[in-house]
């Protein structure tokens, strides 16, 4: 067993047994730590595969961001789990036969796996145009070039889904001060500023 196998195997346990732990762990702060490691340990793999931007973007965008919001939001918020779990056995037949059909696909889909003869030649096998350029700059050229529609259509899903999100969230409390735009806009000096004259050892 040479190094490379030696660490895909170390590698692909740890997320393993990670991504199980996430599910596993009644502690939701556990759960979300359990989580990171995976998204670590995949990263490893993406690495060995020669895949250093993926490894970098996974890294970057879903440890440094996504998960370590998650754990800030599930600490920061005092939810009581123990209520929620109360429900539970009530939603446990539909949620074990939606575990059964994904189940029977994930099994259909593994024993009538079929590889073409070409694909792992064609997988390895660089763009011509591209062939002199590294992972990240092959990658940008095809994201900004053939593909360039589908990533700003793509970015324009994820805009109305942000705002989407901030509108169904939004909340506006009786009694709070807001900012109102347009009367700042429209204030005068008339408006805005009071003269008072004041006698000498007296207040207002």
């Amino acid at each position: 067993m040479n190094l490379a196998a030696l660490f895909f195997y170390l590698f692909a346990g740890l997320t393993v047994a990670a991504a199980f732990m996430v599910i596993a762990a009644k502690n939701p702060v556990h759960s979300v730590l359990f989580l990171i490691l995976a998204f670590v340990n995949a990263a490893g793999l993406f690495m060995l595969a020669g895949a250093e931007f993926l490894a970098m973007i996974l890294v970057v965008v879903y440890v440094g961001a996504v998960a370590v919001l998650f754990l800030f939001v599930v600490m920061m918020l005092d939810v009581d789990f123990a209520e929620l779990r109360q429900g539970f056995l009530q939603y446990l037949p539909v949620g074990a036969l939606v575990g059964v059909v994904f189940l029977v696909e994930l099994l259909l889909v593994v024993g009538t796996w079929v590889t073409g003869p070409g694909v792992q030649s064609a997988i390895r096998s660089p763009i011509p145009p591209l062939q002199q350029a590294n992972n990240t700059q092959a990658l940008g050229r095809v994201l900004y070039t053939t593909y360039v529609h589908f990533f700003e259509l793509a970015g324009i899903v994820l805009l109305v889904a942000m705002i989407g999100a901030i509108v169904l969230t939004l909340r506006h409390k009786e009694g709070v001060k807001r900012q109102n735009v347009s009367r700042q806009l429209a204030r005068t000096p008339a408006t805005s500023i009071e003269i008072r004259k004041v006698r000498p050892g007296q207040g207002i």
